[in-house]
């Protein structure tokens, strides 16, 4: 008996420790599952960063009525994110002179080859996901911008991930007569050999649209400044140039079709003035990028950037356009 009461007691002494052990190691799990601080402010690891983009369930759609809430609360410091990421690629998509940036992260989806690592970032209350692909290495090899929130030019922007995975960019909106719908969707997908995306699927109605009136928003503007007014090949192909707030800056409206109106293009923006008779158009959260050249009586348009959500996928904004003459009223005799 005396035994039994032994081996009993021995069994009751012991409790206490098993649970002390327990909870030791709860504890441990615990501060293993903490988040680790990205900010900036502490080492981090690639794993750390990595770790903060879950796998992505595909297919995903992203739009402006969810873009807020499919990131994740992580806060990626910019100090931390160029760590893994070089900051002439970050520098792309953030605008140097607004404060206040923040990156989140979306989600990785991983494949043999890559990694691709989504991102959301805000500035001044716009949104813009990004995409950055990194190789087997963790090398930086691309980056594309799939999405830009509060973009007023009257469509409805949204972008869809397949498995792929590949990233359709798409915009509609109703037609001038309220009778149907104007779209284009855009396919871009990473080309491991080139290591850029590329496009790889375009569909469109837009170009269809021939006989749609062409309204120029901007066009009963001032047009005094130099190189202010009017420069066109024919009605459905010309830009217009208006005075800005300075004589440095000019709003401008351009429209053009091509391939007999099956590719056509429309921007609305402000161009800066620089070296004289240049000019560049820039706008944060546009990967578009334009470049004016005033020369003669003439307006030579160059694109560059990556200007597809504003085209088609077979024509570009290079064009080269005379400025009309202004046409003088006729004075009555008498």
């Amino acid at each position: 008996m005396n035994t039994l009461n032994n081996i009993f007691l021995s069994k009751n002494r012991a409790m206490p420790k098993i649970w002390l052990v327990s909870i030791v190691f709860v504890g441990m799990l615990s501060c293993k599952a903490k988040q680790q601080d990205l900010s900036g402010n502490v080492p981090v690891t690639f794993k750390d960063f990595r770790d903060a983009f879950k796998p992505l369930n595909l297919p995903l759609t992203i739009a402006d009525t969810n873009v807020n809430n499919i990131a994740d609360s992580i806060l990626i410091g910019k100090k931390v994110f160029t760590q893994f990421i070089p900051d002439s690629a970050l520098g792309k998509f953030i605008d140097s002179a607004v404060t206040g940036t923040k990156i989140n992260p979306i989600g990785n989806i991983h494949k043999d080859e890559e990694e691709y690592l989504l991102v959301l970032i805000r500035q001044k209350k716009r949104e813009k996901v990004v995409v950055f692909v990194l190789d087997k290495k963790r090398r930086y090899q691309a980056a594309l911008q799939v999405f830009a929130g509060k973009v007023d030019d009257g469509y409805t922007h949204s972008v869809t991930i397949n498995r792929e995975p590949t990233f359709m960019i798409s915009r509609e909106k109703a037609d001038d007569n309220g009778t149907g719908m104007l779209y284009t969707n855009n396919g871009y997908a990473y080309n491991s050999g080139s290591g850029i995306f590329i496009k790889v699927l375009d569909d469109s109605n837009e170009g269809k649209s021939k006989n749609l009136a062409i309204i120029n928003p901007i066009d009963t503007l001032p047009a005094k400044n130099k190189f202010s007014g009017d420069y066109a090949g024919d009605k459905r192909n010309f830009i217009s140039v208006r005075d800005g707030s300075n004589t440095g800056k000019y709003s401008f409206f351009m429209h053009f079709e091509k391939d007999d109106g099956n590719c056509t293009g429309e921007l609305k923006g402000q161009m800066r003035v620089h070296d004289g008779n240049k000019a560049l158009y820039q706008q944060s959260g546009d990967p578009c990028e334009i470049d004016f050249t005033f020369t003669g009586n003439k307006i030579i348009v160059k694109e560059r950037g990556n200007c597809g959500n504003h085209r088609g996928i077979k024509c570009y904004f290079d064009d080269e356009w005379p400025k009309k003459k202004i046409k003088k009223s006729k004075k009555t005799s008498g």
